[in-house]
């Protein structure tokens, strides 16, 4: 019998509208779990937009929840920082009755799995989103020694950029020291090269997409270990320590 292709779960995806990478999720989960995107308004890359993101975000949870999905998730690492994963999951379970998750959150998981404190960040941010995401990021507990990347000012540059980039910013963050590296942005293609620059490192690279995935495949209690997109995936990591 033909179960369909989310016949493991099916999770809706509210992404912004400008980004060209929702596929990432899609390319980093496995088998039978199904990402359908439903687009939130989202042109420039500036914290004002951060805010204005989730505007309207009732309405569009109740189109993602259409397709009968198992779970919500906002997957934007800065707005979702900024606006706060709290008032969000609130927001989108009272317009559906679906629970749901931010891509900070993830992050936040991720970090805590892998037992990084002193961070290394890169970003396609422009600077007063990173000033804001360092503080959030130091309110959880976490230290960022270092800040890199390439500033976009809106998101079709960030997801213009080759990954092969990414992978020479990353490696100018490469001596500092820092218990592993966050690559915090949902809008740049990353999953080509995520394992080199782990490799190169020799410490845990986490990465908003490849967090969000994890982090909902432990929300729906799916128990699946896979090389190719890092360590988290990998099922390396799997005590989370205590937040400080």
């Amino acid at each position: 019998m033909y179960l369909g292709y989310g016949w493991r779960a099916k999770i809706a995806q509210l992404y912004p509208s400008g980004g060209q990478c929702d596929f990432e999720p899609q390319l980093m989960a496995p088998e039978g779990v199904q990402f359908l995107t439903t687009r939130l308004t989202f042109r420039k890359s500036g914290l004002e937009d951060d805010h204005a993101l989730v505007r309207d975000l009732e309405q569009h949870a109740r189109l993602g929840a259409d397709p009968g999905v198992d779970l919500i998730v906002l997957n934007c690492t800065a707005a979702s920082a900024v606006v706060g994963p709290d008032v969000i999951n609130a927001r989108i379970l009272a317009a559906t009755g679906v629970r749901s998750t931010t891509t900070f959150e993830a992050v936040l998981a991720a970090l805590r799995a892998a037992g990084l404190k002193r961070i290394a960040l890169m970003t396609a941010y422009v600077e007063e989103v990173n000033a804001a995401e360092i503080a959030i990021l130091g309110r959880e507990g976490f230290e960022v020694v270092a800040c890199g990347g390439i500033a976009c000012t809106n998101p079709l540059d960030q997801g213009a950029i080759d990954p092969g980039r990414w992978h020479e910013e990353a490696m100018k963050l490469a001596d500092v020291e820092a218990d592993g590296l966050l690559i915090s942005c949902a809008g740049i293609r990353i999953s080509p090269v995520l394992e080199r620059i782990e490799a190169a490192w020799g410490r845990p690279v986490i990465a908003s997409n490849q967090a969000l995935v994890w982090h909902c495949l432990k929300m729906l209690d799916i128990d699946e270990r896979y090389e190719g997109c890092g360590s988290l995936l990998a099922g390396r990591f799997e005590a989370v320590p205590a937040k400080a």
